[in-house]
């Protein structure tokens, strides 16, 4: 039993080394003001509504980790419960290892950035494949999104935190940088009609 919900990663290896190094105290603080979220709150759901990837970590029974990279449309990665997350799977190369990871090891993690806000958000918990679950599949599909979910991947919080934005460097999606990209291309083509009518 942890004490601490933060004691997921803070493990007594982890806070020895943050010890050694003078961060300690101040995670200490932190645990005693009420150490990281645990549940699906307000701001996680308004975090997920604007997020269009993730990245889900899992490991095999030999502790050997697998970090795939999840996309969607802005929302796809849905609260499902109070302490439930999930979306819907679709066919991609056929290697299912975080499947297969899943069947021997339930542990995952879940890395949400935002890179345009510079924000992250860091979530631990345990993850399983639900096959067959039409009524789920229906809940956690795009209709916009013309693939076909093959199974639904949920995800139930054990802690979750908000990184600093401390070395995040900015990019921005096609979707936000194509409009910016058509006015200027449109004001080139209005300078350019200009120039040619005072030649």
């Amino acid at each position: 039993m942890r004490q601490f919900s933060s004691d997921i990663a803070f493990t007594p290896a982890v806070k020895a080394i943050q010890t050694e190094k003078g961060s300690r105290t101040s995670y200490a603080r932190m645990e005693a003001g009420g150490s990281w979220e645990t549940t699906v709150t307000p701001e996680l759901e308004a975090f997920l509504a604007d997020l269009d990837m993730f990245y889900l970590g899992t490991a095999n029974a030999e502790g050997q980790p697998y970090i795939q990279y999840r996309g969607g449309s802005p929302g796809f990665l849905k609260a499902v419960g109070t302490k439930t997350i999930g979306f819907a799977d679709f066919g991609g190369n056929r290697q299912y290892i975080t499947s297969g990871n899943l069947r021997e090891n339930p542990k995952a993690f879940i890395f949400l950035m935002d890179y345009a806000r510079s924000q992250r958000i860091k979530l631990w918990g345990n993850a399983r494949v639900v096959e067959g679950d039409s009524e789920l599949l229906d809940r956690l599909r795009d209709p916009s999104y013309p693939g076909k979910a093959e199974r639904a991947i949920l995800f139930d919080i054990e802690a979750w935190d908000v990184n600093c934005p401390q070395h995040i460097h900015k990019r921005f999606s096609q979707k936000q940088v194509g409009p910016v990209i058509e006015q200027l291309q449109s004001r080139i083509r209005e300078l350019e009609a200009r120039l040619q009518a005072l030649q």
